[in-house]
């Protein structure tokens, strides 16, 4: 069984964002992968869309699709 899952390193523990439906105890292989570049252009990606999709100008529009 293959599976990937994405983890958070904090104080020297890797946190999984839920439980893994694995038996007890099993041997397992753990490959990191930590790419800080993707990081910081999905930080910048996210900040770009609100910047474009959330602003006044678009309240207008807003508003005549309500009429």
């Amino acid at each position: 069984m293959t599976t990937s899952v994405e983890a958070i390193h904090e104080h020297d523990k890797l946190l999984l964002p839920a439980p893994l439906s694995l038996p007890d105890k099993p041997r397992v292989r753990v490959t990191l992968e930590s790419d800080p570049e993707r990081a910081a252009w999905m930080k910048f990606s996210k900040e770009s869309r609100l910047k474009t999709w959330a602003n006044d100008v678009d309240n207008v529009f807003n508003e005549l699709l309500k009429k």
